[in-house]
C-alpha cells in the first residue's frame, strides 16, 4: 500500500498542476482513494493509526515532489503555448464528466437543480472581469481561498483543483512561487547559501496557499462528505455542473498581450521600468481568431485529453473492482 500510495501521490501532484485532471481520480487509478479518505477522516477526529499516518505521509511526499519538480515547466508551457495547453485542459476536464455522472445517476429533480447551480457559478466566474485571468496579484485572501478551494476539490474524483486556481486567477502566480521555492532549495543544497529575497517572495504566496490547503483538506473535504451523505443528488449535480461549466473558462484561443508604457495596469500607470519587470504571466488576456492549423490542432488536443482522462478513469474502476473482489474473497 505504501508503494501505491507514493505512486498515487505523484499522480495527484501532477493532477494539481494540470487544470482538468482530478487528484481524486488519480488516487482512484492508483487504488488508494478509499484508504486515503478514511485516513483523512481518522486524523481529523484525532485518531492516529500508524497505517493511516504512513499512507498520508507517502501520498504527501509524492505529491510535493511532483509539484516542486514540474511547476516551472508547466507554467512556461501555459504562458508560451496557451492555446495548446488550454485545448488539452478542455479534453481533460470533459473526461471527468462520465465519472461524476455514474455517481449521480439516475436523473432527478435534485440532480438537475444542482447541475444548473454549478453550471451557472462556473459561467459567472468565467465571464467575470477577473475570471480566468492570470494577473490577479498575490492578495493573501485570494491565495487563501485558492488553496482552500483547490484542496477541497482534489478530494473528490472528477473535480479539478487546478482549474479552480485558474478561474481564481492564481494558477500562474502559485506555479511561479513554487518554482522559486524549488530554486531556493536547490541553491541551498548546493552550498551556495539561501537567496533570502527570492525565498521571501515565494513564501508570501506559498504560506497563505498552504494554510488554505490545510483548511480545505480538513474542513471542505468533511463538509463535502457530509453533504454527499445527506444530499447526494444535489451535491453530485453541483459537481457535474461545475465540470460542464468549466469548459467556458478554458477558451483556448486567447493570449497574453504586453501592456504599453503609460497604460494603467492593476491600478498603476506603467513606466518603462515597470513594464520591463512585469512577468509575462501577468499580462492581460485577449482572444484571437485561430487559423486552420490552430483550430485543427485544438480539436486533436481536446480529443487526446478526453481519451487520457477516460483511460485513467477506467484504470481506477479496474483497481476498485480488484480491491472489492480481494476483500470479498
Amino acid at each position: 500500500m505504501a508503494i501505491r500510495g507514493a505512486l498515487g501521490g505523484v499522480l495527484m501532484g501532477l493532477a494539481n498542476l494540470v487544470p482538468g485532471i482530478s487528484g481524486g481520480t488519480m488516487l482512484l487509478a492508483a487504488g488508494v482513494y478509499p484508504a486515503f479518505i478514511a485516513a483523512i477522516a481518522e486524523l481529523t477526529t484525532l485518531r492516529f493509526r500508524l497505517h493511516s499516518v504512513v499512507l498520508l505521509a507517502v501520498v504527501a511526499v509524492g505529491a510535493v515532489a511532483a509539484i516542486l519538480s514540474l511547476a516551472g515547466p508547466t507554467r512556461t508551457l501555459v504562458i508560451e503555448d496557451r492555446w495548446m495547453m488550454y485545448s488539452l485542459f478542455i479534453g481533460l476536464t470533459l473526461g471527468g464528466v462520465p465519472l461524476v455522472w455514474r455517481m449521480a445517476r439516475p436523473l432527478s429533480a435534485g440532480l438537475i437543480a444542482g447541475t444548473a447551480v454549478g453550471f451557472g457559478l462556473m459561467i459567472a466566474m468565467a465571464f467575470s472581469p477577473t475570471g480566468g485571468s492570470a494577473g490577479e496579484g498575490h492578495a493573501y485572501g485570494r491565495l487563501l481561498l485558492a488553496g482552500t478551494a483547490g484542496a477541497g476539490a482534489m478530494i473528490l474524483p472528477g473535480v479539478s483543483g487546478g482549474y479552480l486556481l485558474l478561474l481564481l486567477g492564481q494558477y500562474l502566480p502559485i506555479l511561479g512561487a513554487v518554482d522559486k521555492l524549488k530554486l531556493v532549495l536547490l541553491t541551498a543544497s548546493a552550498g551556495e547559501g539561501i537567496d533570502l529575497p527570492l525565498l521571501s517572495e515565494s513564501l508570501h504566496v506559498v504560506i497563505p496557499v498552504g494554510i488554505g490547503v490545510l483548511v480545505g483538506i480538513v474542513g471542505i473535504s468533511n463538509l463535502l462528505q457530509w453533504t454527499l451523505d445527506r444530499f447526494p443528488k444535489p451535491t453530485l449535480g453541483l459537481l457535474l455542473g461545475l465540470l460542464l461549466g468549466a469548459v467556458a473558462g478554458l477558451w483556448p484561443f486567447q493570449e497574453g498581450v504586453a501592456p504599453k508604457v503609460g497604460e494603467v495596469f492593476e491600478g498603476q500607470v506603467l513606466s518603462q521600468e515597470g513594464l520591463a519587470e512585469l512577468d509575462p504571466g501577468d499580462w492581460p488576456m485577449e482572444r484571437f481568431r485561430p487559423d486552420t492549423r490552430q483550430a485543427g490542432g485544438s480539436l486533436l488536443l481536446i480529443g487526446l485529453g478526453l481519451a487520457a482522462t477516460l483511460a485513467i478513469d477506467r484504470l481506477g474502476r479496474i483497481r476498485t473492482r480488484e480491491e472489492t473482489a480481494t476483500k470479498g474473497g
